[in-house]
């Protein structure tokens, strides 16, 4: 399996389903709802049908959030599989805040090896994949040639030089649990700033070195962390299981996340 070859396809599939999202982001779009009341708009979809256009020659199973609800008799026997949600943060989008992400992660036996991650607004690109490290770039357009971009692009983490301790949350999710960490980095460095941002850009602020530590102590999906944890993986950052060492696994028969801590 060529997997630079894979991630070139992702790469490529992220920046043309992020030029889809935009079209719609500049219209007045219409929202529709989920049966579990989350937003849906013709950008999640149309950013999907490119996805899914790009990556389904690569005969590697593909499941995502806007995809058919594959059972798990079927997915547990998958070695290799993509994990895509098209549109990450449909309700900054929504919001119009440009807070939102296109994630495509590579799964190989529950683990991220692969992570792409495109800002549409900032035409901003985070890729990484297991034995070449990860990576941020401005925006290209079509890319050919992986070795080039690797090479214009800045290796993560990025050293900011700066001394302070910044925890990263999510504007909309804050639990007792999650103060309680903050209370806990307070006491350890005095004072913490707190950046709060949406989507799974929070991820991609500990991988390229704004933030030191994201708590998630509130329900996530695999399809919201996948491509992100690949990211904070090969940028040298764990992503564990709150309260323990163990790594957040992938593919499992409920697709729910435990509640992770990134540092």
């Amino acid at each position: 399996m060529n997997f630079k070859e894979l991630l070139l396809k992702a790469i490529n599939a992220s920046i043309e389903g992020g030029d889809a999202i935009m079209k719609v982001y500049a219209s007045d779009f219409a929202v529709e709802h989920k049966e579990d009341k989350s937003p849906l708009t013709l950008a999640d979809k149309n950013c999907n049908e490119v996805i899914e256009r790009h990556l389904k020659n690569t005969e590697i199973p593909f499941l995502s959030e806007e995809g058919v609800k594959i059972p798990f008799a079927e997915r547990e026997n998958w070695e290799y599989s993509w994990l895509v949600d098209p549109l990450d943060g449909t309700k900054e989008f929504v919001k119009r805040n440009g807070e939102f992400t296109v994630n495509i992660a590579l799964i190989h036996n529950g683990t991220p090896i692969m992570g792409v991650i495109y800002v549409p607004v900032k035409e901003e690109l985070y890729f990484a994949l297991e034995g070449i490290g990860a990576y941020k770039i401005g925006r290209k357009t079509v890319i050919d040639n992986l070795d080039n971009l690797i090479a214009e692009s800045d290796k993560l983490p990025i050293n900011y030089n700066r001394d302070n301790y910044v925890i990263v949350g999510s504007r909309s999710h804050m639990s007792v649990e999650t103060e309680q960490f903050f209370e806990e980095k307070k006491n350890e460095h005095g004072e913490v700033e707190v950046m709060a941002v949406g989507s799974s850009l929070k991820l991609c602020l500990v991988a390229e070195g704004k933030a030191d530590a994201y708590p998630r102590y509130a329900p996530t999906m695999e399809w919201d962390t996948g491509a992100g944890h690949a990211i904070a993986k090969m940028a040298g950052f764990s992503v564990t299981q709150y309260n323990t060492e163990k790594e957040v696994v992938y593919n499992k028969e409920d697709l729910l996340n435990p509640w992770f801590l990134v540092n």
